[in-house]
């Protein structure tokens, strides 16, 4: 099978499409096929530094363009991120290096604030019997970048730079644990999503909400059950994880993994050939962007909203 960093949607030969055609249909058959290709392509960007600046630039901005939608599109969220930092840095050295060290420095300066917010939920939860696991993470560093710039601000205006996890045995008391982070602290209005009533199209549930915090700080809380969370740090392959420890009941992550999957076997079998497959997987894949092709080898990548 060719590699998928040679692959240029319309603008290789009909045998290359073919083998991008085989490699997403075999991920329905086996989630690892695209599991090592994303495994590899990590590997890859890992390894950059060897390469001249301009052929790391190329291959930063395709894992931009192909492999971060592809992980993302599957609910792998950590390979996401990292490949997404890897570019970042691979791209733009210079600005990956500064915004680094401030990250570092906003750290230090904030984590006495970022575990007294995290006492404090724990200690609210407490007092009204909710049994949960509650943590702080950091926003890795190009979603940080991606704000700064959609904002037009700089570092030390992006105070939201940690979202909290707060793991419960069920959905029930994902809602009570929403309603007491709201008498907690003072939620921002049009910032509460829920992803449970209605899941993301991998799988993904939680309830978010964006709370004003200490000191004016922004406080972000993601709600889920367990199963939730292993979606969220698995996706998709979350399923075979289930699938593999013999367990029977059918969670609407799995429920929602096999009707993606079923949903690219049926592509396969309703299209003429595999260009068609292509265009239809890629609104699979990217449905919220649309790519141009400008000339050869060349594309334009745009989001529908700026098309409006």
């Amino acid at each position: 099978m060719s590699k998928l960093d040679k692959l240029k949607f319309r603008t290789r030969q009909e045998a290359q499409v073919e083998n991008f055609r085989k490699m997403i249909l075999a991920m329905t058959r086996d989630i690892r096929v695209v599991l090592i290709k994303l495994a590899d392509r990590t590997h890859n960007m890992r390894t950059l530094g060897a390469l001249r600046p301009d052929k790391r630039r190329r291959i930063a901005k395709e894992t931009l363009e192909i492999y971060c939608p592809l992980a993302h599109r599957l609910g792998i969220e950590h390979i996401k991120n990292e490949l997404e930092d890897l570019s970042f840095e691979a791209m733009y050295p210079h600005r990956y290096k500064v915004l680094k060290k401030l990250v570092e420095v906003a750290r230090n300066n904030r984590q006495d604030l970022i575990e007294r917010i995290s006492s404090e939920i724990k200690e609210r939860l407490e007092n009204v019997g909710i049994v949960a696991r509650v943590w702080g993470r950091e926003k890795h560093l190009y979603k940080i970048y991606q704000k700064m710039r959609a904002k037009d601000q700089e570092f030390h205006s992006i105070m939201d730079i940690y979202a909290f996890r707060i793991i419960v045995k069920n959905i029930d008391d994902c809602y009570r644990v929403l309603g007491q982070m709201h008498n907690l602290y003072k939620p921002r209005p049009g910032r509460v999503k829920d992803y449970i009533a209605v899941p993301k199209a991998n799988g993904y549930q939680s309830l978010q909400t964006s709370m004003i915090g200490p000191h004016g700080v922004p406080v972000e809380v993601h709600i889920h059950t367990e199963d939730m969370e292993q979606v969220a740090e698995m996706g998709v392959t979350a399923y075979w994880v289930y699938k593999e420890s013999g367990k029977n009941d059918s969670t609407t992550a799995q429920i929602r993994a096999q009707r993606w999957l079923q949903n690219l076997v049926e592509i396969q079998q309703s299209v003429g050939n595999s260009f068609e497959f292509i265009e239809n997987v890629k609104s699979e894949f990217f449905p919220k962007e649309i790519l141009f092709l400008l000339q050869k080898d060349v594309l334009l990548n745009c989001r529908k909203e700026q098309l409006r």
